[in-house]
């Protein structure tokens, strides 16, 4: 596969996660100060701000502004449109990888947001956000359903799966940050669609250790931080060319984003719950950095550019 469509397909992933989870976010953030009346607005925007990697703004921070941030700016790749739009352009350069359907769906996604921030002027824009999510689950039905297992599909879904680590990461510090209140957790839960999941697995027992313990270390959960992180190294795997110098498979693995996705997830996958409780802000710290030292290391193995040719002038004798 070309480097550019592998590129391409990666971040297509990435874009299509980030602006379904920065939705996500964002609805948590407002139904949190909306059900709290003692939230200090002001504090509460900056600390998202914070969290999301925004800079402080020129201006005081209000809900208002906080929303055309991270969900309206269509300059800004972080935010919800702006993902959309860099998905859509990513899209259009690999149309002759990923199908018909999932082109017309990023298309007419697009094209579809004006009317729908129209109405979201009018409705409220919990509408809006609720508009986006199902937009982004139709894109990744329709790519689990017609693209093919092979090196596309991987390098999308490896994507996807190292965004939804960051930015579920992002959604819990959200919930350290405002105080760790089990109504926040309640939130929390419903934000990532895991609220009915949830009580089944536990039988309603909702406290801290249970619904952190969940999003972070549940197996089946698709939406959970070690979920996530098995499917990127699952991918990784399957990305590997299974030949190579020496004994191949026999030691260890052979590159640096397998490295830093195993150190991350057996991180996880060997420390109590109560012991990742008392440490929550340290591990999804942690999370944050591995994310970006896995796509920096994806990007320097497989979408190498090569420097530009510099023509001299032939020297005169």
């Amino acid at each position: 596969m070309l480097s550019r469509i592998a590129e391409s397909l990666y971040w297509i992933g990435r874009y299509v996660e980030r602006a379904e989870d920065t939705a996500r976010i964002l609805d948590v953030h407002l139904h949190r100060m909306l059900a709290d009346p003692w939230v200090d607005e002001a504090t509460a925007c900056r600390s998202l701000l914070t969290v999301m990697g925004v800079g402080p703004l020129e201006q005081p921070a209000t809900a208002n502004r906080v929303v055309g941030v991270l969900g309206l700016d269509e300059e800004n790749p972080s935010s919800v449109v702006g993902a959309l739009a860099a998905a859509r352009e990513n899209a259009r350069g690999a149309r002759e990888t990923i199908s018909a359907d999932m082109w017309e769906c990023l298309n007419s996604t697009w094209h579809g947001l004006p009317a729908v921030r129209r109405r979201a002027e009018q409705q409220g824009v919990h509408a809006f956000f609720r508009w986006v999510r199902e937009r982004c689950a139709v894109m990744a039905g329709l790519t689990d359903a017609t693209m093919s297992r092979d090196e596309g599909w991987l390098f999308l879904v490896l994507g996807r799966s190292v965004e939804r680590v960051d930015m579920t990461a992002r959604l819990l510090s959200t919930h350290v940050r405002a105080g760790g209140s089990i109504p926040s957790w309640l939130t929390l839960l419903r934000s990532c669609g895991a609220w009915e999941t949830f009580l089944r697995t536990y039988r309603g027992s909702l406290d801290d250790r249970y619904a952190a313990e969940f999003l972070l270390l549940d197996r089946l959960f698709p939406r959970s931080v070690f979920a996530a992180l098995s499917r990127a190294e699952a991918c990784l795997r399957e990305l590997e060319p299974t030949g190579g110098p020496g004994r191949p498979g026999r030691t260890g693995v052979s590159t640096d984003a397998q490295r830093i996705i195993g150190r991350a997830r057996t991180g996880l996958e060997f420390r109590a719950a109560d012991e990742l409780i008392g440490d929550l802000a340290a591990v999804l710290s942690g999370l944050e950095r591995t994310c970006s030292q896995v796509n920096d290391a994806v990007s320097r193995r497989y979408f190498r550019q090569t420097s530009a040719v510099a023509w001299l002038p032939e020297a005169v004798a």
